[in-house]
């Protein structure tokens, strides 16, 4: 069984830095895209950013030059460093597999638990 596991979230002040960590446990061989996603209070869940195996990313428009996102394959993990973060990023992030190749199957879709962020003003 495989599963992510989102850390890092917290309270901030408007303009401050947190960076996210999502690690991918079970017996795997390899993860495809990774990505973050983020929904706010009475919103539907958006993409935050992506990034392939081959580090290729996709940035929301909302996040550009203040996120960025990485991946250390060997480790299976995912970060996202947030710079200069403004109240209208407050949300719960999500950390996100596209396919996770395993011994015994690929599993498509699969989602963390989840960590709040609030920026303050």
């Amino acid at each position: 069984q495989v599963q992510l596991v989102e850390s890092g979230g917290g309270l901030v002040q408007a303009g401050g830095s947190l960076r996210l960590s999502c690690a991918a446990s079970g017996s795997i061989f390899s993860i495809d895209v990774m990505a973050w996603y983020r929904q706010a209070p009475g919103k539907q869940r958006e993409l935050v950013a992506a990034i392939t195996g081959g580090g290729s990313t996709n940035y929301a428009d909302s996040v550009k030059e203040r996120f960025t996102i990485s991946r250390v394959n060997a480790e299976n993990t995912v970060y996202l460093q947030m710079n200069s973060l403004k109240p209208e990023d407050t949300a719960v992030y999500y950390c996100n597999a596209d396919r996770i190749y395993t011994p015994n199957r690929v599993v498509r879709h699969t989602w963390g638990q989840g960590t709040q962020v609030t920026v303050s003003t």
